[in-house]
């Protein structure tokens, strides 16, 4: 398992030891702790806008949500900030929402010619009397 999976196992853990061990609860657990994730990089203001907007698809009622929210959203949350604490969170200083663009590559060095505009097989300007690109050109 790679260093991501192993991350994302380790931070869903605490969903994952509240399971059956079923895959139907694994998968809600995970799909919990991704919620959780995604809500962690949003500054305090998002993530309640985000957690207003997500209430109605929970069919709970207001303490039970406040209650989830007290419960398991918060406390993962925290999780996150504690388990990679230099993750840039959107919405605070310093974090930036877009990646910039990766920039082309410098170009190359010119090669300075020692003689310009001699052919490859013509013969050396050196008067050496080997061909240009056996000699001076290489």
């Amino acid at each position: 398992m790679g260093v991501i999976a192993e991350s994302t196992v380790a931070y869903a853990q605490p969903l994952l030891d509240e399971t059956d061990g079923s895959v139907e609860e694994m998968q809600k657990a995970f799909t919990l702790a991704q919620v959780c994730w995604n809500l962690a990089l949003l500054s305090e203001e998002a993530r309640d806008a985000e957690l207003a907007e997500m209430r109605p698809s929970f069919s709970m009622n207001d303490t039970e949500f406040e209650d989830f929210r007290r419960s398991v959203v918060m406390p993962m949350v925290q999780r996150h900030h504690e388990m990679f604490p230099n993750m840039p969170r959107l919405g605070t200083k310093g974090a930036s929402p877009v990646t910039p663009a990766p920039q082309p590559p410098p170009a190359p060095a010119v090669r300075e010619e020692r003689f310009p505009g001699t052919g490859r097989n013509a013969p050396c300007p050196c008067k050496s009397g080997k061909k240009f690109k056996r000699c001076c050109g290489r």
